[in-house]
């Protein structure tokens, strides 16, 4: 899928101690991820991820990205939940 490449292509690594590296998605598509998942415990990890990068989020970016998946997955309410919680969330 065209999303998943995006993420893997936008992706980079983090060095942990010990000089471990993983390989971490963007803040943006891990709220594309939990948003299209749409559990409760993925909406309350969006909301951290909000608070954590208020201002930082591209917004635009999220809303391209989520807005194809969630036609896909019948469920256009996913948009307007995390609006939402964009609004409630980021300060």
């Amino acid at each position: 899928m065209p999303f998943e490449e995006a993420t893997v292509a936008r992706s980079s690594l983090f060095t942990f101690p010990n000089q471990i590296l993983l390989r971490t998605c963007s803040a943006e598509d891990l709220v594309v991820m939990k948003a299209f998942a749409a559990r409760a415990k993925d909406w309350i990890d969006v909301e951290g991820i909000i608070i954590r990068q208020t201002g930082k989020l591209d917004w635009s970016y999220i809303r391209q990205q989520l807005e194809p998946l969630a036609e896909l997955k019948e469920a256009p309410e996913i948009l307007g939940d995390l609006e939402r919680r964009r609004l409630e969330f980021e300060r």
